[in-house]
Formats: C-alpha cells, structure tokens, sequence
C-alpha cells in the first residue's frame, strides 16, 4: 500500500448566479438600439413619468371641463380673472358665453397690457377688457404727428404714424391772417376731420365742419371761415387738426402676424414684438411702449433674407435672439439688443449664429431658465454662452429624437413648461424633457447635457397652457381638458374615464458576455403601494412576448379617505411593495422584461427591478 497515490476527482464547477439590480430610471431611450440602451432606460416605455428622480410613475390623466363647438386656437385668462376667454373655431368665449365672433380659426396668442387681453391669430388685433372683446379699430392710438407747425407747413415731427390707425393728428401755430392750414398730406380719407381751437383757458375747443372750416380732402387743406388767430396760451399750439389717410397694407402688415414676443430697450417687457406675416416673411415689427395700439411706421426690421422665415424668439441674457428656418443659410439665430439712441428706442442687430434653424413656431418655451425650440433634428437650446459666440449646438432630446424626429407635421407642434419639465405636443402624443434630470452624452459632444425624456399617448393638445398651477390642453374636438393633481386620488389615473396604458420596458439584458447562454430564473420588482394598483409583468424571448406573471392585489393598501370596495386590500402598508416571480426563459443571449398597467383608476410606480441568471456555454443561435 506504501507509495500508493489516491485517485483524485475534479468537480466541474456549477454556472456561477448572476444578478442585474436597477433601481433607477431615468426615462426613454428611442435613439440608442435597445442592446445599447443603458439599463436605466427603457427604449419602449409610454405614459411613464419622473416621480421624484430616479423613479417613475405613471402618468396622471385628465377631465374635460368644457365643450365647444369647434376646435380650440387658443385659452387665456387676464391676471385678475378667473374665467377663461376661449378662442374655439373663430368666435371668443367668455366662460361659455360667445362675446365676440370674428376671429381667424387659426391658432392664437395673446399678451396683457395694463387691464386688456390683446390676441393675435393672423387676421387682426382683437382687444378683451374683461367682459367684452372686438377688434382695436378705433382704440388704437392717434399718433400726434408733427407740432409747432406754421399755416402753410413745416413744423417738427412728434410722433409716426401708426400702421393700424389711419388717423393723426397735427398741431400748429395759428396766426391772425391765415385761413389755409396745409397738412402735411394730400387723398384724406372720407371720414370726418376733426378741429379743435385752443381758448384762452388752454382748452381744447371742437369747431364744426363746413360752419367753421371746410376740408378739402384731396388737397389735404382746412380753410377757416375766420382766421384762429395767434395762441391765447404764449408758446403753445392753439390749432389741432385729426384726420384720416388709409395707406393700403398698413393695417395689414400687424394683423397678419401670428406669433411675438415681450422685449424691450435693456431687456425689459414692456413691447410686443411680432411676426409670422406670410407677406413678410423676414420682417417684424415692435409697439410702443407699453402700448400695443400703436404701431410705428418706421418700428420694424427686416432680418436676413427674404426667402428664410422668422419662426420664433427666445430672451436670452437681456437680448432678443429671432429665430429663423433653414433656408438662411446656416446663420439662422439673429441677436439683438434694446438701446435708447437720443431718446428713441433701437434695437440693433449685435450678432448672428450658425446653427438649426426653428420649425416651430409653438415649440419656444424656457425650461431650467434656457429657452427650449424644436428643430429638424430634435429640441435645441440656446445658452447665455451661446449668444456670444458663433454658433449653437445645444441639443436637447438626444434620447426621444429616434421617435420624435420621426414624427410628421413638426412645424404643428406646441410646447409649454410645466412644473420642470418641458411638453412638446404633436399628432396626440406628448415628447416630455425632465429639467431635473439630465446627463452628458459622448455622441453629442458639443451639448452640454441631454434631458432625459418621457413620452405620453393619447395628449390630444391643438393648445397648451398652465393656469394655476394646473396643466391644461384644448382640443381639435373642441374640448377643454384639466390634468389631474391629486396623485392618491385613483380618479387622477384616467383620461376622462379611460385607462391609460402604462408601459416600462427594459433594454436587452444580455449579463455579462453578450455570446453566453443565459437562463433567467428568478425576477422581483418593487412597486409604489396605491389603494388600487397591479401590474402586469412579461418576458421576451428570442422576440417573442410571453407573460409571466400578473398581480392585482400585493402593492395594494387601505385608506378610508378613497375608499373602493372593488378594490378593498386589509394592508395599512404604504410603504413600497416587493413582488416576485420565477422566471423560466432558457438558453437565450439576451431576454427583455415588460412591466406595465393598463387599468382604469389605478397609479403604478415603480422603484426597483432585479432578475437572477446564470451564464453557461456559448450561446449557437
């Protein structure tokens, strides 16, 4: 037996487990192949939301709160109010009562100066005061042309004319011969020209037409029947002549204007800026002061070339930055600065930047403090950095672009920042951009970060809007719809009854050399407990989707305040729930798991995911 060796036996060793833990998610990937897809992204979610970061939920839903008889252009609401005024079809709504119908059924947009709504929607000027709406007409101020001006003209210029108000008004120094008073244009209107004479107590006194004065219109003078004689006030004008002039096109060049903005002389908001006149396809004019009835001749700007259209503005660092489509060229952001120039507003042009030109006029929107604009190739921002420099590239929605970009009419979209995040609405699906989660991306490298994203179906938003802290959409069937608040309320979790389909996917879970085989045995996901929630959990393999587990009733718990009797759970846990499964998908390179919620009145949460495998062999296809 001495020297004898024993005989030795190897035991092959067994796969080793292996576990994927995800617990957090940050959005939509529809830009990167779903191997690529990092595991904290789904690259096939809908109607999921950021909770708090790093978690989703599912969407809120909506209620309809009014019915109108035709599409919706356009909601606003004056700060002091609490009705809306409501542009459905081409009538204005106070509430439900139809003030005013003469509107263009396109969309609208509107802007409060002092007590009044002034609206735009590319066919007029239309003015609301609080309970009646019609177009400014004669409320649009009567410029004071010129003053000091003698019988026979000259004078100084006070004042231009405005573009939407044929009238004006001149003043001169009478004398104690002359009769004849010249203004300073021939071909007046037939309307009735207006004569006042200063009295010896500085009023203004109204003289009457062929008693006191004739007109002759197409000369463009009044004669006296009695000379005014010289100023009874020393150094003051004693005649005041109002007069009208139509100039073709005037009008038209402001109420073909579809879009604007506030800017003003060193950043502030105190005029209106707009453009959009299919006319003028790179002009836009400005208002006066606080004043959007008055609209100078000479208050407006051609900005490069005619063939490229103005599509929008954003205010970045105290500069208006106008931008444009893609037919400039590549120069397609233009930037300029309010100044005074001996007293009279300017706004030069101070710089130009290359980059994607705008093609949505609605898309212009500021989220995180930077102005947010939808382009061919997704959502960009312009920075404060930016507007110095010589170009922008700035994007934004890398991780929605595979889909968005996808999409057609993008010039249709409509955008609005709600409570840190950035809606872009287009063709009844929402493209969310979250302003508290973002990250840097290697494959743009000249953005500084990439929003991650969210996307909604069933967003039927012609308009969008946010009124006391609520998100509001208007529809193309002319209903007015109120997203939900209250995230316990089960009611919150439907689109005016309807469920809404929530959906989580995980990218290919493919361990940790993509040409093993793997078997996936187990999987566990933790869920926000609800009164009522459930999910719905599958697996795919080799592409095709089978369920593997379906629970209505482990996350659920009691709360007296929103009692359902059909979904009644004895569990006073509220804290997040952990559910699991076994998992039978073998010999495979790579599986995908679905978890979602498709039930009326149900929230769905979702706070954790992990699945066990092992690994063995090559996999052969």
């Amino acid at each position: 037996m001495g020297g004898a060796e024993m005989a030795q036996f190897s035991i092959p060793a067994s796969p080793s487990r292996s576990i994927l833990n995800v617990n957090e998610f940050y959005g939509i990937d529809y830009t990167n192949s779903p191997a690529n897809v990092d595991k904290s992204r789904s690259p096939n979610g809908q109607n999921m939301i950021r909770d708090v970061p790093g978690k989703v939920r599912k969407r809120m839903g909506y209620e309809t709160i009014a019915q109108y008889p035709a599409r919706i252009n356009g909601v606003f609401a004056r700060r002091e109010d609490s009705e809306f005024l409501v542009h459905a079809g081409t009538k204005l709504y106070l509430g439900e009562e139809e003030i005013y119908s003469g509107m263009a059924d396109a969309r609208s947009s509107a802007w409060q100066f002092g007590d009044k709504l002034y609206i735009i929607d590319g066919a007029g000027l239309t003015v609301f005061d609080g309970t009646a709406a019609g177009p400014v007409g004669d409320a649009a101020k009567i410029p004071l042309f010129t003053i000091a001006k003698a019988p026979a003209g000259g004078g100084t210029q006070y004042e231009n004319l405005n573009l939407i108000q044929p009238k004006f008004t001149e003043q001169f120094l009478g004398t104690e011969e002359d009769t004849q008073y010249h203004l300073s244009f021939a071909g007046l209107d037939d309307a009735p020209v207006k004569v006042e004479l200063l009295d010896a107590e500085g009023a203004w006194q109204e003289k009457a037409e062929d008693t006191d004065y004739t007109v002759d219109r197409t000369a463009g003078i009044v004669t006296f029947t009695t000379a005014p004689g010289k100023s009874p006030v020393a150094g003051e004008d004693n005649v005041r002549i109002t007069a009208s002039r139509t100039v073709e096109g005037y009008a038209a060049r402001i109420f073909g204007c579809t879009m604007g903005t506030l800017y003003g002389v060193n950043g502030a908001a105190d005029r209106l800026f707009v453009s959009g006149n299919a006319q003028y396809r790179n002009y836009d004019w400005y208002s006066g002061m606080n004043d959007p009835t008055y609209w100078a001749d000479t208050a407006y700007a051609t900005l490069g070339t005619e063939q490229s259209a103005i599509v929008g503005y954003s205010i970045v660092n105290e500069r208006l930055a106008t931008h444009k489509d893609n037919m400039e060229d590549g120069r397609n952001v233009i930037i300029r600065e309010g100044n005074l120039v001996d007293n009279q507003p300017a706004f030069p042009i101070v710089n130009t930047l290359q980059g994607e030109g705008a093609i949505a006029p609605r898309s212009f929107a500021y989220l995180v403090n930077e102005p947010l604009f939808l382009t061919k190739l997704g959502v960009f921002a312009i920075t404060a950095q930016d507007v110095t420099g010589e170009k922008y590239a700035q994007q934004r929605s890398f991780f929605l672009n595979g889909k968005l970009l996808e999409e057609p009419s993008l010039k249709d979209a409509v955008a609005v920042v709600f409570k840190d995040m950035y809606w872009l609405c287009l063709n009844g699906v929402a493209y969310i951009l979250d302003g508290l989660q973002s990250t840097r991306r290697n494959e743009e490298p000249y953005s500084n970060r990439q929003y991650a994203g969210f996307y909604c179906t069933n967003i039927p938003a012609h308009v969008l809007f946010v009124k006391d802290e609520r998100l509001w959409i208007g529809g193309e069937d002319g209903k007015l719809r109120r997203f939900f608040e209250d995230t316990a309320a089960l009611v919150s979790y439907s689109d005016d009854g309807q469920a809404i389909h929530a959906i989580w996917e995980t990218p290919d879970l493919s361990g940790k050399l993509f040409y093993k085989n793997k078997t996936f045995r187990f999987l566990a996901v933790r869920l926000a407990s609800a009164i009522a929630t459930s999910v719905r959990i599958s697996g795919q393999r080799r592409g095709l989707w089978a369920q593997i587990k379906e629970d209505t009733t482990s996350a659920r718990h009691f709360n007296w305040a929103y009692w359902n009797w059909d979904k009644f759970s004895w569990s006073n846990d509220e804290t997040p729930k952990t559910l699991s499964t076994k998992v039978r998908i073998k010999k495979v390179d790579k599986a995908r798991f679905r978890f979602e919620n498709s039930e009326v009145n149900e929230p769905f949460g979702l706070f954790d995911f992990a699945v066990e495998f092992v690994e063995n062999g090559n996999f052969k296809g």
